[in-house]
């Protein structure tokens, strides 16, 4: 039991962890994705109204949410091909640190951006 405690407290498992919430939190989000874009076809007002909606508060941070897990997402699938292609070595818990504070990186840019 011990062992599991460690092995679950190692930092490669906690990428694997946020690769795989990522992940999921962003298979979550596509479906309401392809209806924003959906609404496209319903007609220019149609658009327009929810692009108006799109400028509130809580949905300009929930931008910043998707940008923080598509970020970690991809950060999280480089650290795997690393993983896959490249052999393993202790330089590979920097690689894990790099990874996440670019993800944490992208998300503030774009953040400062808005």
């Amino acid at each position: 039991m011990k062992n599991d405690f460690r092995a679950r407290n190692h930092p490669a498992w906690w990428a694997f962890l946020l690769h795989r919430l990522s992940g999921l939190a962003l298979s979550l989000f596509l479906p309401f994705h392809f209806w924003a874009l959906g609404q496209a076809f319903q007609g220019e007002a149609r658009l327009d109204k929810l692009l108006v909606w799109t400028e509130q508060p809580l949905v300009k941070f929930a931008e910043l949410g998707v940008i923080l897990l598509l970020a970690a997402h991809l950060t999280g699938g480089l650290r795997l091909l690393a993983l896959e292609f490249l052999p393993w070595r202790g330089w590979q818990k920097t690689l894990l640190a790099w990874a996440a504070g670019a993800a944490l990186a992208a998300g503030l840019a774009f953040a400062l951006a808005l």
